[in-house]
């Protein structure tokens, strides 16, 4: 890890006395990292003489050990859990401060030095105290402030130190992260790791540590090129074989003398050296497929055969971007008309990116991403390029949308009669047929009124369904014949969908007749399944709505026509008190507007009319002068 820290130490007579602070060059693999354990739950203790402090599994109290993945389990002014911001994310040291004096809490032998090699020390510590507990401690309670110190292998030299300065409890929890930095003597391999705790118990000054970690410091060393100014290199494949002069340059910070090892990787995981390359400058041989170069720097040619004991550049990338292959088709599509479109798609390497088209060749991007949702029918391509570079893509590939037609159907009404059965039809065509009845041929037979459907699937697997309502037939029936003027009118007895006649012959949809001539007539009432017709003798006389007597010649008497069809009828006419003004045979009965030669009133009458083997018919009409 990097910091902006400055690191500031100085060597006199054998000891350092150092202040914390990170490498500020390039840092070699860990030659110790202690994680404490991973996963969660509870550790066991430290080995013997690591501490004089007493292990326990739960929160320590003063004087007192855990190694945990938990905290806060019994005490409630600690934070209840670490956060996931070291590197091991695992278990840590939680340790309670004793609750007298302060004094070490921790020591360790670390081995496996290189001899006269800078090395950086780090570890992460936490204050658990919780600074949002109520009325527990004043303010953030008492502050950690740990020290650092490492010691030669006789325990004689003290080769660096340093403290963090106070640590307050926060009201979230945080880890943070500190480093000292040390040199191994000559002759040297082990050195001895202290911890000291320099506050004393009370509310507060509670911590845990977690990932202590040593490996070596070396320079920052920088890789240039002959040909750009980044750590990297790109050539499309075409271009390919290149090559490329490469410089090292230390920055200093570290070491006094150099002594280089330039290797090269497949996948910058696995480093090989390149044998004879122990220069400050490298020229690599033709490349035709990515490489990866690196130089380890040590200032002791002896120590470049240890990653522990050296340090190693950044890698510099020379990387070949292989043409893509034409995108793998999923399959072309075919879908029904009206249904929901699915993705066109194609398969490509992880790192290429798809781009569609309308044409084998040219033209402008229509879509991106190795799924495409096309509007219409039609032939799509799509082609891949490596993502980020901008090398040519690849061959483009062609995926199909067809889009079939579904059988075309219209509902039916249809109507049974009754004790009967109807012919249901699904239409010709191309088609398999499914009925909700289970048949599967064209036409069925029904005898009971119902909701049916059938299913028509054509040769491409589309379908529609047909749907039949099949009502019983309305019960004709006649319930009232009206005659007004020359209009007759039939009502039937029930409602539903009737055709209507005079004749018996000529029907129609409307139940009235209009200029119909007076006599006697007979009328027909059918369903429109023609299922059963009902038919009614009745008489039908033209009357007039008014007359006007003023001698015109136009409405000047109430007669009737029709009646002479008739063998015998009578008519009477009142007034509107009920009394009898005129009567007669109805042949040829002609009534002018007055009574015993006298005219009378304008204002309506009444008239009684009857007719031998009919029902009598009786009305109003207007008497205007």
């Amino acid at each position: 890890m990097r910091t902006p820290l400055l690191l500031i130490f100085i060597l006199i007579s054998g000891s350092a006395f150092s202040q914390l602070g990170f490498c500020p060059g390039s840092k070699g693999d860990p030659i110790f990292h202690e994680t404490f354990g991973t996963g969660i739950g509870t550790g066991a203790p430290l080995p013997a003489g690591v501490t004089t402090y007493t292990y326990v599994t739960g929160d320590p109290n003063d004087g007192q050990y855990t190694i945990s993945s938990r905290i806060g389990q019994n005490n409630g002014s600690w934070h209840s859990a670490f956060p996931q911001t070291t590197l091991s994310n695992g278990k840590a040291l939680v340790v309670n401060a004793n609750e007298n004096t302060a004094g070490m809490f921790y020591e360790t032998e670390i081995s496996g030095l290189c001899e006269a090699t800078t090395y950086e020390f780090s570890a992460f510590l936490i204050n658990v105290y919780d600074a949002a507990s109520v009325d527990v401690c004043p303010g953030t309670g008492i502050p950690i402030n740990v020290r650092f110190e490492i010691w030669d292998e006789t325990d004689s030299s003290l080769l660096a130190n340093g403290s963090t300065g106070d640590i307050d409890g926060t009201s979230s929890p945080k880890w943070e992260q500190y480093a000292l930095v040390f040199r191994s003597q000559a002759g040297q391999s082990n050195v001895i790791l202290r911890m000291f705790n320099n506050g004393i118990g009370g509310c507060g000054n509670d911590l845990a540590i977690d990932d202590i970690i040593f490996r070596s410091c070396g320079d920052l060393t920088e890789i240039t090129s002959d040909v750009t100014g980044g750590n990297s290199m790109e050539v499309c494949e075409p271009e390919a074989p290149v090559t490329v002069d490469l410089t090292a340059s230390p920055d200093g910070s570290v070491y006094n003398s150099y002594a280089f090892q330039w290797q090269e990787s497949t996948d910058e995981e696995n480093w090989q050296d390149i044998p004879g390359e122990t220069g400050s400058s490298f020229s690599s041989p033709s490349v035709n497929s990515t490489r990866y170069y690196r130089v380890k720097v040590a200032e002791d040619a002896v120590n470049l055969a240890d990653n522990l004991c050296s340090s190693a550049s950044e890698a510099f990338a020379v990387i070949v971007v292989e043409d893509p292959e034409a995108p793998i088709s999923e399959g072309d599509v075919e879908v029904c008309e009206g249904d929901n479109i699915p993705p066109l798609a194609v398969s490509v390497e992880d790192d290429e990116s798809v781009f569609w088209f309308e044409s084998a060749s040219g033209g402008e991007t229509i879509g991106t991403g190795r799924s495409f949702f096309p509007a219409t029918e039609g032939t799509y391509y799509a082609e891949a390029a490596k993502t980020g570079f901008s090398c040519d893509p690849g061959p483009r590939t062609p995926v199909k949308l067809r889009i079939f037609s579904k059988p075309m159907v219209n509902d039916e009404v249809r109507r049974l009669c009754t004790g009967s059965e109807i012919q249901l039809d699904a239409g010709g065509g191309n088609f398999s047929y499914r009925w909700n009845t289970g048949m599967t041929t064209r036409q069925i037979a029904i005898n009971q009124p119902g909701n049916y459907s059938v299913t028509l699937t054509n040769a491409n697997g589309c379908s529609a369904t047909k749907r039949f309502e099949v009502e019983p037939v309305d019960v004709a029936g006649i319930g009232n014949i009206t005659s007004e003027g020359s209009t007759v009118i039939i009502e039937p007895s029930n409602s539903g969908q009737f055709e209507y006649s005079l004749d018996g012959s000529n029907f129609q949809r409307s139940n009235i007749f209009q200029n119909v001539s007076g006599g006697i007539y007979t009328a027909y009432v059918r369903d429109l399944e023609g299922c059963n017709t009902v038919s009614e003798e009745f008489p039908h006389i033209v009357l007039p709505k008014f007359i006007t007597p003023n001698g015109d010649g136009m409405n000047d008497r109430f007669e009737l026509k029709g009646v002479e069809y008739f063998s015998s009828s009578e008519i009477r006419i009142f007034d509107r008190y009920g009394k009898l003004v005129a009567m007669g045979e109805g042949a040829g009965f002609s009534w002018n507007g007055t009574f015993n030669g006298r005219d009378l009133p304008a204002e309506d009458y009444w008239y009684h009319i009857s007719i031998e083997g009919f029902e009598p018919q009786t009305g109003h009409f207007t008497l205007k002068r």
